[in-house]
This record gives structure tokens, C-alpha cells and sequence, in this order.
């Protein structure tokens, strides 16, 4: 555990080639020539305007996601990091962070971004065969991704992939083996993401008229089990319910997220939780680009949400995204977040039913029967 909160500066880059068939994230495919330019002025101007009301702050995590940053040039990321160091402190070991697709990588862009200060990768490789990539809706193939992840391993110190499971038709044996070979792949980080449903996407429509089937929720158990088996076989077990590492190698910047730590959100529909004048605060923006950057050239910021969030509305928070968490959460912080304890006959039912643990210095965990059932284990102590 961190001795000091830390700070982290998501920001969201909305573009990409095209829009694959299962994601709801802020995403915009443009047929026009990007101006990147004008974008980096105006993501300047918003962290400008943000380090102004929280200022202070010693950056010790940078994500640049999406959408797909790869696209950037290197010089627009270099922007970005001098914007973001021009306004606050950064620390010395800050973790820098971008996110890639294997479509739009190549080894002169990889060292351009490692000149301009990116110091950690993760490919959105979502599968390790053809066929499942053409069923994703994904631009690459097999090769190329791992063409990219090696790339990747010579361009910089960390990297991580992702991957899609539960996907139509997957068996265990299947998954292990794709699994093992990832693993062999992947250095230090996995993110390890089940295939699900978003309303609004293409994959609803689809699965809604019978022509996508995904596994049932016993295959779909079986196939999350496998998961945690082979990973903690093999020196990377879950540190998060998604997210693989080896010690020491987590993303700093997601612990930030699940740790309730405070961070900015940047660029068009992203979200941020900052400490103004003693209170917390939930920020998002507009989702746009195009309105987002015209809001920020006239105002100075693309804001479009700026909530107090109440105690409860912390403690809850806390409670949520930490429990995601291996480590767990601190019951005492709970109680001075929200002014009240978490209720005692509910944390022992719980651990009755064997889906929380309670360590020697109190802090509550999910176990690993407990995961599966997350969100019903989070109702019940919120309640």
C-alpha cells in the first residue's frame, strides 16, 4: 500500500479506425484527416485549466486511452506530457502509460513515443487466433499482434495486452492453451476481459436475434475458474478482478481508480474524481470531439458534469471499486469516508458464505469464490 495518495492525468483520445462490434466506450471513426494540432491545443488548454483548480499535485501516473492513441503522432503525446508537466509536478518514476492497437503500430512510432516520455504499453490484442479477431470485429490478425507485442518488448522497460474471453464457442481447453501462450507472451501484465453484452452495440442487435451466442453462465464460470488457475500457475495471478501481474508489475494508474485516489480526466468524455477546496468531486465531459474542443476553445475546459460527491456517495465509491481489488479494502477508511461502520451481522454472513475474508489487521477481501458474485457481495454491505 502507497504511504501518500496518489494523482493521476487520464487522457481520452476518441478516435479510431473503426468501431469494433462489442465496445460502448467514447469512440468516433473519422474519414477526415485528424487536426491533431489543434486537438493538442486544446488538451493543453484543459489541463491548464484543471492544474489551475487542483493545483499542487505531484503526477505519478499518466493513461492516455480511447478510442486508440496509437493513432497520435509521437509529437502530439509529446504535447500532452509537456502540457501536463508544465502544470504540475511529476514524479520522477511516473508511470506513462498508452494504450495501442496492433494496427496501428510500427517499431518508428514505438520509439517516437518513447521519446516523448511514454514508458508503458498496452495492446488491445483481445485474441491470439484469426478467426476469433474477424468475429470481434478486429482490423488485425494473430500475427500482427504479436508482431506488435514484440515490438512492444524492445520498445519499452512494461507492456501489457488484453484479451477476450468467454468468447462464442470457447472451450476451457482451448482458453488454457491460448492462455499458456499469452502468458508466454506477456511479460508482466495481462488484462483479462470477459466477453460481455453492452446494450447499443452492434453485438446486442445480434445477440438479441439469436445470431450470437456466447456462453452460458456455467461455461462462462468454468472459463473465469480457468483463468485464475493458469494465471496463478504461471507467476501472474489476479491483483484486480480483470488484471493480471507479477508482483510488483500492476498498472499504477488503474490502482488509483480502484484505491479512490484522486485524478483528472482530459479530452472529450473523459471522467475525473478531484479534491477542490476539501471536497471531492465526480467531473466529466463532453463526449464529442469535435463539441468537446469548442467548448474548451471557448471556455477553457470541456466540463459538462461537476457533482459534489456526498460522504455516502465516497464511502460507496471506495467500497465498490476496492473491493475489485485482491488486497481489499480498509473497513476504518469506510467508516471516515461515510461516518458510519459497515454493518458487523452482514460482513459475517458474508464470510459465512465464504465469498469475503477478514485479514488479522481487519481488512476485507473478496475471495476467490466471491469474485464471480462481486456486485451482489458489494449490495449487500453497501445496504
Amino acid at each position: 500500500m502507497p504511504d501518500s495518495p496518489a494523482f493521476g492525468v487520464y487522457v481520452h483520445w476518441p478516435f479510431c479506425l473503426s468501431k469494433c462490434p462489442y465496445c460502448d466506450f467514447n469512440s468516433h471513426v473519422r474519414h477526415a484527416a485528424i487536426d491533431e494540432e489543434r486537438f493538442a491545443r486544446a488538451f493543453a488548454r484543459e489541463i491548464a485549466t484543471t492544474a489551475a483548480r487542483a493545483p499542487g499535485r505531484t503526477v505519478s501516473s499518466i493513461f492516455l486511452g480511447g478510442g486508440t492513441p496509437s493513432l497520435m503522432k509521437p509529437e502530439t503525446v509529446g504535447a500532452i506530457l509537456d502540457a501536463i508537466g508544465k502544470h504540475w509536478s511529476v514524479a520522477s518514476d511516473v508511470e506513462v502509460s498508452l494504450e495501442a492497437n496492433p494496427t496501428s503500430v510500427e517499431a518508428t512510432r514505438f520509439q517516437g513515443y518513447r521519446a516523448a516520455g511514454v514508458n508503458r504499453v498496452s495492446l488491445g490484442v483481445q485474441a491470439l487466433d484469426d478467426a476469433s479477431l474477424k468475429a470481434l470485429g478486429r482490423l488485425h490478425s494473430a500475427r500482427e499482434a504479436l508482431d506488435a507485442v514484440a515490438i512492444a518488448r524492445k520498445a519499452f522497460g512494461r507492456y501489457s495486452f488484453d484479451l477476450i474471453y468467454a468468447r462464442p464457442a470457447q472451450t476451457t481447453q482451448a482458453w488454457t492453451e491460448e492462455l499458456r501462450f499469452a502468458i508466454s507472451e506477456a511479460a508482466e501484465h495481462l488484462s483479462l476481459y470477459q466477453l460481455t453484452i453492452e446494450p447499443d452495440t452492434p453485438f446486442a442487435g445480434l445477440h438479441a436475434a439469436g445470431k450470437l451466442v456466447i456462453p452460458d453462465e456455467a461455461n462462462a464460470r468454468a472459463l473465469y475458474d480457468t483463468t485464475q488457475e493458469v494465471c496463478a500457475a504461471l507467476g501472474l495471478p489476479a491483483y484486480e478482478i480483470s488484471n493480471h501481474a507479477r508482483s510488483g508489475a500492476e498498472c499504477r494508474h488503474n490502482l488509483i481508480y480502484w484505491r479512490g485516489d484522486e485524478y483528472a480526466g482530459i479530452g472529450p468524455g473523459a471522467h475525473g474524481r478531484l479534491d477542490v477546496d476539501g471536497v471531492r468531486r465526480a467531473t466529466a465531459t463532453e463526449k464529442r470531439p469535435e463539441s468537446w474542443m469548442m467548448r474548451v476553445e471557448t471556455l477553457g475546459h470541456g466540463v459538462i458534469t461537476d457533482d459534489e460527491l456526498t460522504s455516502e456517495e465516497r464511502a460507496d465509491e471506495y467500497l465498490l471499486m476496492g473491493l475489485r481489488l485482491r488486497e481489499g479494502i480498509d473497513p476504518q477508511r469506510y467508516r471516515a469516508l461515510a461516518g458510519r461502520s459497515l454493518a458487523q451481522d452482514r460482513i459475517d454472513g458474508l464470510r459465512d458464505e465464504g465469498v469475503i475474508s477478514v485479514d488479522t489487521d481487519g481488512r476485507l477481501r473478496v475471495t476467490q469464490d466471491g469474485f464471480p458474485v462481486l456486485d451482489a457481495v458489494v449490495a449487500d454491505l453497501a445496504a
